[in-house]
């Protein structure tokens, strides 16, 4: 973990193989130091090919407002910690995730801008979805192979698109269900598929993680580094081998593997028929 402290703040930049590199979190502030201005973090944030801030390694932020707000959070936000859960995203203090209707009914284009690695990425990403659809039957993704030649966040046929980019600063990166449609696409870099002992469809898995409402596990305080901020709420104990924790931030799974935790946590949130 790579960390740059411009005075209260550090901004972490996650390492080169994590699914994302230089976006920004926030950690505690320290005494007798100056928390940078919010240009200053602005600047040092990643501003996607997609125009989208992408913070904490993976997660996209669609606008300077919305940047800004997450940066209030962090300077001006609550200090106290939750010490349980897989742990599912809040949005003003209401968890983040799909209703049980619209869960069974995830439905996604793959481009065939990938080209020859197209049915590379249709495979990687159908068992990344049975990762998650094994752990609740509520769970379903859909591939709408029909509209993969239009296959961009303006195709309203599908819930969200699969896109290839070209970017040294992550692997691949997702959106939450709240993610407005213009901006609920999945990004998949080439180094997918060089990614070592990272499967692309563990790596997939981690990432429809986040689709789900999923946050990285390592920004509860067990994980003592990788810190992102408070809007989440437990769903299970911590779990450092999660799919959802980076190996690089004091997690202990080599392979990005799902765990059991995660099947309970999945279950808790969209509870099986």
């Amino acid at each position: 973990m790579k960390r740059i402290r411009l005075g209260a703040i550090a901004l972490g930049s996650v390492a080169a193989l994590g699914l994302g590199l230089a976006a920004p979190s926030i950690a505690a502030p320290e005494a007798g130091t100056t928390v940078p201005t919010f240009q200053e973090f602005k600047a040092s944030t990643l501003y996607d090919v997609d125009k989208q801030y992408i913070v904490n390694g993976d997660e996209p932020v669609s606008t300077t407002g919305d940047l800004r707000a997450y940066y209030d959070r962090m300077v001006h936000g609550s200090e106290e910690a939750m010490e349980n859960g897989l742990v599912v995203n809040t949005v003003g203090g209401v968890q983040d995730k799909w209703s049980l209707s619209q869960v069974g009914n995830l439905t996604y284009c793959v481009s065939t801008k990938f080209g020859s690695r197209y049915t590379d990425v249709v495979n990687a990403m159908a068992a990344g979805a049975a990762l998650w659809e094994g752990a609740s039957n509520r769970i379903n993704y859909v591939h709408v192979s029909s509209q993969d030649g239009s296959c961009t966040t303006r195709n309203n046929n599908v819930l969200f698109s699969v896109e290839p980019v070209q970017t040294t600063q992550y692997i691949a990166r997702a959106f939450f269900p709240s993610t407005s449609k213009r901006s609920r696409n999945v990004l998949v870099d080439d180094s997918i598929w060089t990614a070592g002992s990272w499967t692309p469809a563990n790596i997939m898995g981690h990432e429809l993680g986040h689709t789900l409402g999923f946050r990285h596990e390592h920004t509860r305080p067990e994980a003592g580094t990788c810190f992102e901020d408070n809007n989440w709420v437990p769903l299970t104990p911590y779990d450092s081998a999660s799919i959802m924790h980076y190996p690089q931030c004091n997690g202990t799974s080599n392979n990005l593997s799902m765990t059991s935790t995660d099947r309970q946590g999945a279950a808790a949130a969209y509870p099986p028929a």
